[in-house]
Protein backbone atom coordinates (compact mmCIF):
# COMPACT_ATOMS: atom_id res chain seq x y z
CA UNK A 1 0.00 0.00 0.00
CA UNK A 2 2.83 2.62 0.86
CA UNK A 3 4.46 1.84 -2.81
CA UNK A 4 1.06 2.39 -4.19
CA UNK A 5 0.89 5.75 -2.26
CA UNK A 6 4.37 7.14 -3.65
CA UNK A 7 3.37 6.14 -7.78
CA UNK A 8 0.44 7.24 -7.64
CA UNK A 9 1.64 10.88 -6.48
CA UNK A 10 2.28 13.17 -9.18
CA UNK A 11 6.09 13.17 -9.69
CA UNK A 12 6.28 16.68 -11.00
CA UNK A 13 4.20 17.79 -8.43
CA UNK A 14 7.16 16.10 -5.80
CA UNK A 15 9.80 17.82 -7.86
CA UNK A 16 8.56 21.12 -7.36
CA UNK A 17 10.08 21.63 -4.10
CA UNK A 18 9.57 22.11 -0.96
CA UNK A 19 9.30 19.53 1.49
CA UNK A 20 8.77 15.93 0.81
CA UNK A 21 6.76 14.04 3.32
CA UNK A 22 7.39 10.10 4.49
CA UNK A 23 4.70 8.98 1.97
CA UNK A 24 5.42 10.73 -1.46
CA UNK A 25 8.44 10.47 -3.08
CA UNK A 26 11.03 12.26 -5.58
CA UNK A 27 10.69 10.28 -9.30
CA UNK A 28 13.13 6.71 -8.97
CA UNK A 29 16.49 8.51 -10.28
CA UNK A 30 16.49 11.48 -7.73
CA UNK A 31 15.42 9.20 -5.04
CA UNK A 32 17.98 6.45 -6.16
CA UNK A 33 20.45 9.42 -5.74
CA UNK A 34 19.19 10.05 -2.61
CA UNK A 35 19.69 6.64 -1.50
CA UNK A 36 23.01 7.07 -2.60
CA UNK A 37 23.51 9.63 -0.31
CA UNK A 38 21.79 8.54 3.11
CA UNK A 39 24.53 5.35 1.99
CA UNK A 40 27.18 6.94 2.43
CA UNK A 41 26.02 9.37 5.38
CA UNK A 42 25.58 6.18 7.39
CA UNK A 43 29.00 4.68 6.05
CA UNK A 44 31.12 5.61 8.36
CA UNK A 45 29.82 4.89 11.54
CA UNK A 46 28.30 1.42 10.35
CA UNK A 47 31.63 -0.31 9.00
CA UNK A 48 33.64 1.64 12.11
CA UNK A 49 31.11 -0.04 14.80
CA UNK A 50 31.96 -4.22 13.78
CA UNK A 51 35.61 -2.99 12.96
CA UNK A 52 35.71 -2.31 16.77
CA UNK A 53 34.34 -4.69 18.03
CA UNK A 54 36.22 -7.32 15.73
CA UNK A 55 33.09 -8.36 13.53
CA UNK A 56 32.99 -8.71 9.61
CA UNK A 57 32.13 -5.36 8.34
CA UNK A 58 30.89 -7.06 5.09
CA UNK A 59 28.37 -8.83 7.37
CA UNK A 60 27.41 -5.49 9.44
CA UNK A 61 26.92 -3.85 5.96
CA UNK A 62 24.97 -6.49 4.25
CA UNK A 63 22.39 -6.51 7.86
CA UNK A 64 22.19 -2.77 8.05
CA UNK A 65 20.61 -3.21 4.74
CA UNK A 66 18.48 -6.11 5.13
CA UNK A 67 17.51 -4.36 8.72
CA UNK A 68 16.29 -1.33 7.13
CA UNK A 69 13.78 -3.53 4.78
CA UNK A 70 12.69 -5.11 7.78
CA UNK A 71 11.99 -1.51 9.80
CA UNK A 72 10.66 -0.59 6.98
CA UNK A 73 8.01 -3.51 6.14
CA UNK A 74 7.14 -3.28 10.62
CA UNK A 75 6.57 0.29 10.15
CA UNK A 76 4.68 -0.29 6.45
CA UNK A 77 6.63 2.58 5.27
CA UNK A 78 5.82 5.18 7.33
CA UNK A 79 8.86 5.88 9.39
CA UNK A 80 11.94 7.33 7.85
CA UNK A 81 15.11 5.92 9.20
CA UNK A 82 18.15 3.82 8.12
CA UNK A 83 19.31 0.88 10.76
CA UNK A 84 22.72 0.90 11.19
CA UNK A 85 25.74 -0.44 13.30
CA UNK A 86 24.91 0.68 17.21
CA UNK A 87 27.62 2.15 18.95
CA UNK A 88 25.81 1.13 22.58
CA UNK A 89 27.20 -2.57 21.73
CA UNK A 90 31.18 -2.06 21.60
CA UNK A 91 32.00 -1.71 25.44
CA UNK A 92 29.86 -4.42 26.25
CA UNK A 93 30.65 -6.55 23.61
CA UNK A 94 34.22 -5.94 24.48
CA UNK A 95 33.40 -7.06 28.19
CA UNK A 96 31.84 -9.38 26.90
CA UNK A 97 34.15 -11.20 24.68
CA UNK A 98 37.36 -9.89 25.69
CA UNK A 99 38.56 -8.42 22.36
CA UNK A 100 42.14 -7.13 22.49
CA UNK A 101 41.20 -4.59 19.47
CA UNK A 102 42.57 -5.76 16.58
CA UNK A 103 41.77 -8.85 14.24
CA UNK A 104 38.80 -10.43 13.78
CA UNK A 105 36.90 -11.57 17.29
CA UNK A 106 37.73 -15.16 18.82
CA UNK A 107 34.20 -15.19 20.95
CA UNK A 108 32.38 -13.56 18.48
CA UNK A 109 29.73 -15.96 19.13
CA UNK A 110 29.20 -15.41 22.41
CA UNK A 111 28.42 -11.46 21.85
CA UNK A 112 26.05 -12.62 18.73
CA UNK A 113 24.21 -14.45 21.45
CA UNK A 114 23.57 -10.93 23.68
CA UNK A 115 23.17 -9.33 20.59
CA UNK A 116 19.72 -11.78 20.00
CA UNK A 117 19.02 -11.46 23.92
CA UNK A 118 18.86 -7.64 23.18
CA UNK A 119 16.48 -7.57 20.19
CA UNK A 120 14.21 -9.71 21.82
CA UNK A 121 13.92 -7.37 24.65
CA UNK A 122 14.01 -4.30 22.66
CA UNK A 123 10.83 -6.11 20.78
CA UNK A 124 8.74 -6.60 24.04
CA UNK A 125 9.31 -3.15 24.81
CA UNK A 126 7.90 -2.49 21.44
CA UNK A 127 4.68 -4.46 21.65
CA UNK A 128 4.41 -2.97 25.30
CA UNK A 129 4.54 0.70 23.39
CA UNK A 130 2.45 -0.08 20.95
CA UNK A 131 -0.40 -1.11 23.71
CA UNK A 132 0.13 1.64 26.36
CA UNK A 133 2.60 4.17 25.06
CA UNK A 134 5.64 6.08 25.84
CA UNK A 135 4.86 7.74 29.13
CA UNK A 136 6.62 4.76 31.35
CA UNK A 137 9.75 4.95 29.54
CA UNK A 138 9.97 8.39 29.87
CA UNK A 139 8.80 8.10 33.85
CA UNK A 140 11.51 5.53 34.09
CA UNK A 141 14.02 7.16 31.75
CA UNK A 142 14.34 10.97 32.34
CA UNK A 143 16.84 12.77 30.56
CA UNK A 144 19.12 12.50 33.42
CA UNK A 145 19.50 8.97 33.43
CA UNK A 146 19.70 8.59 29.59
CA UNK A 147 22.47 11.20 28.88
CA UNK A 148 24.74 9.68 32.10
CA UNK A 149 24.16 5.97 30.57
CA UNK A 150 25.03 7.15 26.97
CA UNK A 151 28.08 9.44 28.30
CA UNK A 152 29.28 6.43 30.29
CA UNK A 153 29.37 4.01 27.11
CA UNK A 154 31.88 6.03 25.21
CA UNK A 155 33.80 7.28 28.89
CA UNK A 156 34.21 3.16 29.60
CA UNK A 157 35.73 2.47 26.17
CA UNK A 158 38.45 5.19 26.37
CA UNK A 159 41.44 2.92 27.33
CA UNK A 160 40.76 0.64 24.87
CA UNK A 161 42.43 3.08 21.53
CA UNK A 162 44.97 4.16 24.21
CA UNK A 163 46.22 1.35 26.00
CA UNK A 164 45.56 -1.50 22.80
CA UNK A 165 45.96 0.13 19.86
CA UNK A 166 49.08 2.20 20.08
CA UNK A 167 52.02 -0.61 20.34
CA UNK A 168 54.78 1.92 19.54
CA UNK A 169 56.12 5.45 19.84
CA UNK A 170 55.44 6.08 15.97
CA UNK A 171 51.16 4.58 16.69
CA UNK A 172 50.59 6.65 19.15
CA UNK A 173 52.16 9.84 17.16
CA UNK A 174 50.15 8.40 14.57
CA UNK A 175 46.79 8.13 16.79
CA UNK A 176 47.25 11.94 17.60
CA UNK A 177 47.77 12.96 13.62
CA UNK A 178 44.15 10.85 13.06
CA UNK A 179 41.88 12.77 15.67
CA UNK A 180 43.91 15.84 14.32
CA UNK A 181 42.85 15.01 10.65
CA UNK A 182 39.15 14.40 11.83
CA UNK A 183 39.16 17.62 13.50
CA UNK A 184 40.18 19.53 10.80
CA UNK A 185 37.74 17.86 8.59
CA UNK A 186 35.09 18.65 10.92
CA UNK A 187 36.04 22.26 11.63
CA UNK A 188 36.92 24.04 8.05
CA UNK A 189 35.04 21.56 5.24
CA UNK A 190 31.57 22.05 4.68
CA UNK A 191 28.43 20.07 3.05
CA UNK A 192 28.84 16.28 2.92
CA UNK A 193 32.62 16.27 3.42
CA UNK A 194 32.20 17.76 6.74
CA UNK A 195 29.15 14.91 7.20
CA UNK A 196 31.50 12.22 6.53
CA UNK A 197 34.16 13.75 9.03
CA UNK A 198 35.16 10.27 10.18
CA UNK A 199 35.17 8.60 6.91
CA UNK A 200 37.15 11.41 5.26
CA UNK A 201 39.47 11.89 8.25
CA UNK A 202 40.27 8.28 7.77
CA UNK A 203 41.41 8.03 4.49
CA UNK A 204 43.39 11.40 5.01
CA UNK A 205 45.05 10.06 8.13
CA UNK A 206 45.64 6.78 6.07
CA UNK A 207 47.06 8.70 3.08
CA UNK A 208 49.81 10.16 6.04
CA UNK A 209 50.53 6.60 7.53
CA UNK A 210 51.05 5.39 4.25
CA UNK A 211 53.75 8.32 3.01
CA UNK A 212 55.45 8.45 6.76
CA UNK A 213 55.95 4.16 6.62
CA UNK A 214 56.00 2.78 2.91
CA UNK A 215 58.02 6.37 2.00
CA UNK A 216 59.72 7.42 5.24
CA UNK A 217 60.30 3.43 6.52
CA UNK A 218 59.44 4.99 9.91
CA UNK A 219 56.60 2.30 11.01
CA UNK A 220 54.70 -0.93 9.74
CA UNK A 221 54.25 -0.19 6.02
CA UNK A 222 50.58 -0.28 4.85
CA UNK A 223 49.90 -3.59 3.30
CA UNK A 224 46.97 -3.65 0.22
CA UNK A 225 47.85 -6.96 -1.34
CA UNK A 226 44.56 -8.04 0.27
CA UNK A 227 42.28 -6.04 -1.70
CA UNK A 228 43.94 -6.51 -5.02
CA UNK A 229 43.60 -10.32 -4.82
CA UNK A 230 40.28 -10.01 -3.08
CA UNK A 231 37.27 -10.89 -5.27
CA UNK A 232 34.23 -8.57 -6.38
CA UNK A 233 31.69 -10.61 -5.48
CA UNK A 234 31.45 -13.02 -2.96
CA UNK A 235 29.65 -14.47 0.70
CA UNK A 236 30.56 -12.42 3.97
CA UNK A 237 31.71 -14.50 6.76
CA UNK A 238 28.66 -15.28 8.46
CA UNK A 239 28.83 -16.50 11.98
CA UNK A 240 26.70 -18.17 14.48
CA UNK A 241 25.18 -17.27 17.80
CA UNK A 242 26.76 -18.71 20.96
CA UNK A 243 23.89 -18.33 24.40
CA UNK A 244 26.11 -17.58 27.49
CA UNK A 245 23.60 -16.55 30.46
CA UNK A 246 26.64 -13.91 31.50
CA UNK A 247 26.73 -12.47 28.14
CA UNK A 248 23.07 -11.76 27.90
CA UNK A 249 23.00 -10.65 30.60
CA UNK A 250 25.53 -7.82 30.11
CA UNK A 251 24.46 -6.99 26.40
CA UNK A 252 20.73 -7.10 27.02
CA UNK A 253 20.36 -4.16 28.54
CA UNK A 254 21.65 -1.71 25.79
CA UNK A 255 18.10 -1.96 24.22
CA UNK A 256 17.69 0.78 27.14
CA UNK A 257 20.26 2.79 25.14
CA UNK A 258 18.06 1.86 22.16
CA UNK A 259 14.67 2.83 23.21
CA UNK A 260 15.95 6.62 23.57
CA UNK A 261 18.08 7.13 20.54
CA UNK A 262 14.79 5.75 18.66
CA UNK A 263 12.80 7.19 20.71
CA UNK A 264 14.68 10.86 20.26
CA UNK A 265 14.99 10.60 16.55
CA UNK A 266 11.33 9.27 15.83
CA UNK A 267 10.90 13.20 17.91
CA UNK A 268 12.99 15.23 16.06
CA UNK A 269 11.92 13.13 12.43
CA UNK A 270 8.02 14.55 13.78
CA UNK A 271 9.59 17.85 14.80
CA UNK A 272 10.81 18.53 11.41
CA UNK A 273 8.22 16.97 8.94
CA UNK A 274 5.03 18.59 11.37
CA UNK A 275 3.49 14.91 11.26
CA UNK A 276 3.04 13.09 14.27
CA UNK A 277 5.37 9.91 14.28
CA UNK A 278 4.47 8.73 17.39
CA UNK A 279 2.17 6.11 16.89
CA UNK A 280 4.18 4.45 15.11
CA UNK A 281 6.76 4.60 17.95
CA UNK A 282 5.97 0.83 18.81
CA UNK A 283 6.28 -0.56 15.41
CA UNK A 284 9.46 1.07 15.20
CA UNK A 285 10.96 -0.46 18.49
CA UNK A 286 9.51 -3.75 17.42
CA UNK A 287 11.27 -3.29 13.77
CA UNK A 288 14.46 -2.38 15.57
CA UNK A 289 14.53 -5.18 17.59
CA UNK A 290 13.65 -8.11 15.05
CA UNK A 291 16.32 -6.10 12.94
CA UNK A 292 18.71 -6.85 15.63
CA UNK A 293 17.75 -10.21 16.31
CA UNK A 294 18.49 -11.32 13.03
CA UNK A 295 21.50 -9.51 12.96
CA UNK A 296 23.01 -11.22 15.88
CA UNK A 297 21.71 -14.80 14.17
CA UNK A 298 24.33 -14.27 10.89
CA UNK A 299 27.64 -12.72 12.58
CA UNK A 300 26.52 -8.46 12.34
CA UNK A 301 26.10 -6.05 14.88
CA UNK A 302 22.90 -4.77 16.90
CA UNK A 303 21.58 -1.94 14.96
CA UNK A 304 19.50 1.24 15.47
CA UNK A 305 18.42 4.26 13.53
CA UNK A 306 21.30 6.70 12.67
CA UNK A 307 21.19 10.71 13.57
CA UNK A 308 23.60 10.73 10.15
CA UNK A 309 20.69 10.19 8.32
CA UNK A 310 18.58 12.40 10.40
CA UNK A 311 20.93 15.20 9.49
CA UNK A 312 20.80 14.55 5.76
CA UNK A 313 16.80 14.54 6.07
CA UNK A 314 17.10 17.57 7.59
CA UNK A 315 19.77 19.23 5.25
CA UNK A 316 17.46 17.99 2.14
CA UNK A 317 13.97 18.82 3.51
CA UNK A 318 13.20 15.35 1.84
CA UNK A 319 11.74 12.26 4.30
CA UNK A 320 10.42 9.82 1.32
CA UNK A 321 10.67 6.65 3.32
CA UNK A 322 11.28 5.15 -0.54
CA UNK A 323 15.34 6.28 -0.42
CA UNK A 324 15.37 4.54 2.41
CA UNK A 325 14.40 1.32 0.45
CA UNK A 326 16.73 1.85 -2.08
CA UNK A 327 19.72 2.64 0.34
CA UNK A 328 19.12 -0.65 1.96
CA UNK A 329 19.12 -2.59 -1.29
CA UNK A 330 22.26 -1.35 -1.72
CA UNK A 331 24.08 -2.03 1.27
CA UNK A 332 23.05 -5.45 0.85
CA UNK A 333 24.99 -5.24 -2.38
CA UNK A 334 28.12 -3.63 -0.98
CA UNK A 335 27.52 -6.61 1.75
CA UNK A 336 28.21 -9.06 -0.88
CA UNK A 337 32.08 -7.71 -1.70
CA UNK A 338 34.95 -9.32 -0.25
CA UNK A 339 37.11 -6.50 -1.58
CA UNK A 340 35.23 -4.10 0.27
CA UNK A 341 36.00 -5.83 3.00
CA UNK A 342 39.84 -6.66 2.46
CA UNK A 343 39.70 -2.53 1.69
CA UNK A 344 38.39 -1.91 5.61
CA UNK A 345 40.71 -4.74 7.10
CA UNK A 346 43.82 -2.69 5.23
CA UNK A 347 43.50 0.19 7.60
CA UNK A 348 46.16 0.56 10.01
CA UNK A 349 45.77 0.06 13.77
CA UNK A 350 47.06 3.22 15.00
CA UNK A 351 44.58 4.83 12.27
CA UNK A 352 41.90 3.04 13.73
CA UNK A 353 42.76 3.93 17.35
CA UNK A 354 42.88 7.97 16.40
CA UNK A 355 39.52 7.10 15.09
CA UNK A 356 38.44 5.71 18.21
CA UNK A 357 39.64 8.29 20.25
CA UNK A 358 37.20 10.60 18.31
CA UNK A 359 33.96 8.53 18.20
CA UNK A 360 33.96 7.36 22.01
CA UNK A 361 34.70 10.97 22.89
CA UNK A 362 31.67 12.01 20.72
CA UNK A 363 29.42 9.00 21.89
CA UNK A 364 30.61 10.62 26.09
CA UNK A 365 29.28 14.19 24.47
CA UNK A 366 26.30 12.87 22.96
CA UNK A 367 25.41 12.09 26.57
CA UNK A 368 26.01 15.48 27.59
CA UNK A 369 23.89 16.98 24.64
CA UNK A 370 20.88 14.85 25.95
CA UNK A 371 21.49 16.77 29.39
CA UNK A 372 21.75 20.22 27.64
CA UNK A 373 18.93 19.77 25.02
CA UNK A 374 16.43 18.59 27.71
CA UNK A 375 17.86 21.52 29.87
CA UNK A 376 18.75 18.98 32.81
CA UNK A 377 18.87 21.30 36.00
CA UNK A 378 21.98 20.10 38.10
CA UNK A 379 21.52 22.21 41.15
CA UNK A 380 18.83 19.52 41.74
CA UNK A 381 20.42 16.86 44.02
CA UNK A 382 18.13 13.82 42.68
CA UNK A 383 19.87 14.82 38.60
CA UNK A 384 23.39 15.94 40.16
CA UNK A 385 23.50 12.57 42.30
CA UNK A 386 22.51 10.06 39.54
CA UNK A 387 24.31 11.67 37.17
CA UNK A 388 27.29 11.92 39.50
CA UNK A 389 27.62 8.16 40.95
CA UNK A 390 26.46 6.80 36.92
CA UNK A 391 29.23 8.35 35.75
CA UNK A 392 31.89 7.09 38.01
CA UNK A 393 30.11 3.16 37.62
CA UNK A 394 30.93 3.45 34.15
CA UNK A 395 34.23 4.92 33.88
CA UNK A 396 35.69 3.31 36.80
CA UNK A 397 34.43 -0.31 35.28
CA UNK A 398 32.36 -0.56 38.36
CA UNK A 399 31.87 -4.58 38.65
CA UNK A 400 29.23 -6.64 40.38
CA UNK A 401 29.92 -10.44 40.90
CA UNK A 402 26.71 -12.55 41.45
CA UNK A 403 28.52 -16.37 41.97
CA UNK A 404 29.86 -16.57 38.36
CA UNK A 405 28.39 -14.01 36.81
CA UNK A 406 30.17 -10.63 36.83
CA UNK A 407 28.16 -7.08 35.64
CA UNK A 408 30.93 -5.04 34.44
CA UNK A 409 30.96 -1.15 34.60
CA UNK A 410 28.48 0.16 31.52
CA UNK A 411 25.82 -2.66 32.95
CA UNK A 412 26.48 -1.62 36.73
CA UNK A 413 25.44 1.89 35.65
CA UNK A 414 23.19 1.72 33.54
CA UNK A 415 21.03 -0.85 35.92
CA UNK A 416 22.41 1.74 38.83
CA UNK A 417 20.80 4.62 37.33
CA UNK A 418 17.44 3.62 36.65
CA UNK A 419 17.35 2.07 40.38
CA UNK A 420 18.79 4.96 41.70
CA UNK A 421 16.30 7.44 39.85
CA UNK A 422 13.81 5.22 41.08
CA UNK A 423 14.31 5.73 44.83
CA UNK A 424 15.28 9.02 44.94
CA UNK A 425 13.68 10.50 42.07
CA UNK A 426 9.92 10.85 42.72
CA UNK A 427 11.10 13.12 45.85
CA UNK A 428 9.90 16.09 45.08
CA UNK A 429 13.05 18.83 44.78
Amino acid sequence: MGLLSWTEKSPTTLANGGVIGPDERLPWPQTGVMGVQHLIAMFGATVLAPILMGFDPNVAILMSGIGTLIFFLITGGKVPSYLGSSFAFIGVVIAATGYAGSGPNANIGVALGGIIACGLLYTLIGVVVQAIGTGWIERFMPPVVTGAVVAVIGLNLAGIPIKNMAPTDFDKWMQGITFVCVALVAVFSSGMVQRLLILVGLIVASVVYAVLTNGMGLGKPLDLSGIASAAWFGMPNFSAPVFSANAMLLIAPVAIILVAENLGHIKAVTAMTGKNLDQYMGRAFIGDGVATMVAGSAGGTGVTTYAENIGVMAATKIYSTAVFLVAGLMAILLGFSPKFGALIQAIPLAVMGGVSIVVFGLIAIAGAKIWVDNKVDFSDNRNLLVAAITLVLGTGDYTLKFGGFALGGIGTATFGAILLWALIGRKKA
